[in-house]
């Protein structure tokens, strides 16, 4: 069963990382940036999860330096919308059809 939101604890054995290195991360990446709690503790969602797991990957396995996994991610994918650059230029265009038909 999946949750709302996780605690950081929660992501770190879900990860294998480390509290400051996700700490570290949110600073580096504003995608991983969690919601806080009125008590500030960190609510972390499946998504914030799922690139956590992606970061891991391409800083320790993949070799990318930080500035090179932020060029990839800004080149691959908006995570505010899910969608990637062609994807987002494609449903400009279909909008701009509509609204000039």
């Amino acid at each position: 069963m999946t949750k709302l939101f996780y605690k950081i604890g929660e992501v770190c054995d879900i990860t294998g990382l480390k509290p400051t290195v996700l700490r570290f991360w949110e600073k580096e990446f504003r995608q991983l940036r969690p919601t806080k709690s009125s008590g500030g503790q960190r609510l972390y969602t499946e998504k914030h999860i799922e690139l956590a797991k992606r970061l891991k990957v391409m800083l320790y396995d993949e070799k990318f330096t930080i500035e090179g996994v932020k060029k990839k991610l800004a080149e691959s994918e908006d995570y505010e919308t899910g969608l990637n650059k062609e994807q987002i230029k494609s449903e400009l265009n279909n909008i701009l059809k509509l609204l000039n038909s």
